[in-house]
C-alpha cells in the first residue's frame, strides 16, 4: 500500500537517505554513538552487530520517518467523495515523512523560511555536508553540539542567510535547556504559543515543525503552497485563498487534515514543476 519511491521523493534531500533500487536508507545515530545506515525494503535491514535494542529503536524511527502506519486506505475512504478525490490516484501509496528527531526539525523548519523548496533543500544539504558525520555515502544529520560549536560565519556558507542566525540561536536555547521540542504530549495551541515566544519561531514555523517533527495533526494554514495548492483545485486565484479559508476547507477533515494539507502542498509542487517546464 505504501508507495517508498512516492514517499522518498517528497522528502528533504538533505544527504542524509538513499532511495534506490526500491530500498530506502537512512543514516541514523543511535544513543550518542557512531552514527550507521539502515535500511528498509519492505523488510528492515540493520548493521549485524546491532544487538536488539538498536535494531527496536532503528526501526520506531524509520516508520516514524517513513510514516508507515499510516492507515491510508482510510484517508482515501474520507476524501473519496471530496473536491480532492483526484488525489488519491495522484499520489497513491504516498505518506508523509518526519524527521528523525525534533531537533533536526526545527533546523529544516527554519531553513524554509521565505524560500522556496528547493532552494531550502540547497541549503539544509549544505549544512549537512557542512557538519554532518559521513557514514559511506550518506551523512547523519549535524547534532545541536556541532551547529553551536560553528561561528556564525561559517554557518552562513551554506547559504542559509539570516536563518543562521536563527539556527544558531535557537540550538543554543535548545542545549541550555530553554527550549524545549519534545512537546509530543502538549496541546498544539499550547505548543505553538510556547514556540512562538523564541525569536525566530513564527507560527508558519511552529506549525510545521510539529507536523515535521512530532506528527502532530496540524498544517501552516498560511503556507503559500497549501493556499496555491487550494487556489487550483477551487479555480481561484491564490491571493484569494486566505488563511482563513484553508483552515475553513480543510478543518472538515479532522483526523486526516495534517495528511490532506500535504497531498495538496505536493500537489502544488508537481503543477508548478510541470509549470516551469513548458
Amino acid at each position: 500500500m505504501i508507495d517508498l519511491e512516492k514517499t522518498a521523493k517528497e522528502m528533504i534531500r538533505n544527504g542524509t537517505w538513499a532511495f534506490r533500487d526500491g530500498t530506502f536508507y537512512q543514516a541514523l545515530r543511535l544513543g550518542g554513538g557512531k552514527a550507521r545506515v539502515v535500511a528498509y525494503d519492505g523488510d528492515f535491514h540493520f548493521p549485524e552487530d546491532w544487538g536488539r535494542k538498536e535494531r527496536k529503536e532503528a526501526k520506531e524511527k524509520v516508520t516514524f520517518v517513513l510514516g508507515l502506519d499510516t492507515d491510508l486506505d482510510s484517508f482515501y475512504a474520507e476524501i473519496s467523495d471530496s473536491p480532492f478525490s483526484f488525489l488519491i490516484e495522484e499520489f497513491y501509496g504516498l505518506t508523509m515523512p518526519a524527521s528523525p528527531s525534533p531537533y533536526q526539525a526545527l533546523v529544516e523548519v527554519i531553513a524554509q523560511q521565505q524560500v522556496n523548496f528547493d532552494f531550502a533543500q540547497r541549503t539544509i544539504a549544505n549544512l549537512v555536508k557542512l557538519a554532518g558525520e559521513p557514514v559511506g555515502e550518506l551523512y547523519a544529520f549535524p547534532t545541536a553540539g556541532k551547529i553551536a560549536s560553528l561561528g556564525l560565519e561559517e554557518l552562513k556558507k551554506a547559504r542559509l542567510g539570516y536563518r543562521a542566525g536563527y539556527i544558531k540561536s535557537l540550538t543554543e536555547s535548545y542545549l541550555k535547556g530553554e527550549l524545549n521540542l519534545e512537546l509530543w504530549d502538549w496541546d498544539i495551541d499550547e505548543a505553538i504559543k510556547y514556540l512562538t515566544k523564541f525569536r525566530g519561531i513564527g507560527k508558519w514555523t511552529a506549525e510545521l515543525f510539529l507536523a515535521y517533527g512530532l506528527r502532530k495533526n496540524v498544517y501552516p494554514a498560511g503556507d503559500l503552497g497549501l493556499r496555491r495548492g487550494i487556489a487550483k483545485i477551487f479555480d481561484k486565484k491564490p491571493k484569494e485563498v486566505r488563511e482563513r479559508d484553508v483552515r475553513e476547507i480543510i478543518e472538515p477533515y479532522g483526523k486526516w487534515k495534517g495528511l490532506l494539507a500535504f497531498y495538496i502542498t505536493c500537489y502544488d509542487r508537481k503543477t508548478e514543476m510541470e509549470r516551469r517546464k513548458r
